[in-house]
C-alpha cells in the first residue's frame, strides 16, 4: 500500500470512529455509507485478486461481529447494533496490517507474539483475564497454520491492540467483563483481541487460496 493510501485508511478508522460517539443512528449510517465509499474507493484501483481479498474479508468479518456482538454478546456497540462502517473497517485493518508486515522484521514479530504468550500467562493466572487462553489459542492456531503470515499476524495483533484501546476509550463499544456462556472473564478491551483479527486475517487468506484455486476455477 502506497504512502497516501496507507494515511487515508488510518484517517477513515480514527475519524469515523470519533464521529461515531457524536451521532445518533441516522448520523452512523450516513458515516457507514461513507466509509463504504471509501473502502471502496480504495480497493478499486488494485488488481482482481487483491480486490477478492479484502471483499472476502469484509464478508467473514460482517458474519463474526453479528456473531460476536448481537448473539454472543462478548462486547456491545454504543446503539447495541452492528454499525455499518465496522465491516469495511476490518478490511482497512488488514490493508494496514500488511503494510506494517513489510516493515516489521521476523524478530520484532516473535517478541509480539511472545509477549502476548507471557501476558496470557500472568493474567489467567492472576484471574485478570481468563479469557486470554482460548485467544492465545486461537492466535496460535493462525501462526501454526500459516507460519509464512507470522509478521502479519504480528502486526494485526499490535494494531488492534491499539484500535481496541481508541475506540472503547471513546465508547464506540465495550466488552462485558463476564463472558457470556463459558464462565470466563476479560478486561475492557482484552490484550489478546487481536486474536480475532488474526483468526479472519487467516480465514480471508484461506479463502483466496480457494477461490485461486485451479481446480475451482475449472469447474
Amino acid at each position: 500500500m502506497g504512502s497516501a493510501k496507507l494515511l487515508a485508511a488510518i484517517a477513515i478508522l480514527a475519524l469515523g470512529l470519533w464521529a461515531d460517539i457524536h451521532v445518533d443512528l441516522p448520523g452512523q449510517l450516513a458515516i457507514g455509507a461513507a466509509v463504504w465509499v471509501l473502502f471502496l474507493a480504495l480497493i478499486a484501483p488494485l488488481p482482481a485478486p487483491e480486490r477478492r481479498l479484502y471483499l472476502a474479508c469484509v464478508a467473514i468479518a460482517t458474519a463474526g461481529e453479528l456473531f460476536l456482538s448481537l448473539v454472543w454478546g462478548l462486547y456491545t456497540y454504543r446503539l447495541g447494533n452492528v454499525p455499518m462502517f465496522v465491516p469495511p473497517g476490518h478490511a482497512l485493518m488488514l490493508m494496514l496490517g500488511l503494510s506494517l508486515t513489510q516493515r516489521m522484521p521476523e524478530k520484532a514479530a516473535r517478541a509480539i507474539l511472545g509477549a502476548a504468550a507471557l501476558y496470557t500467562l500472568c493474567a489467567a493466572a492472576a484471574g485478570l483475564d481468563t479469557l486470554a487462553v482460548p485467544l492465545f489459542l486461537m492466535l496460535a492456531v493462525s501462526v501454526l497454520s500459516l507460519p509464512a503470515h507470522t509478521r502479519l499476524f504480528a502486526s494485526s495483533f499490535v494494531l488492534t491492540l491499539m484500535l481496541e484501546l481508541y475506540g472503547t476509550a471513546l465508547g464506540n463499544w465495550t466488552w462485558d467483563h463476564d463472558v457470556p456462556w463459558v464462565g470466563l472473564v476479560t478486561t475492557n478491551p482484552p490484550a489478546i483481541a487481536g486474536a480475532f483479527y488474526c483468526t479472519l486475517h487467516a480465514l480471508t487468506i484461506g479463502m483466496k487460496a480457494l477461490m485461486s484455486s485451479p481446480k475451482l476455477a475449472t469447474q
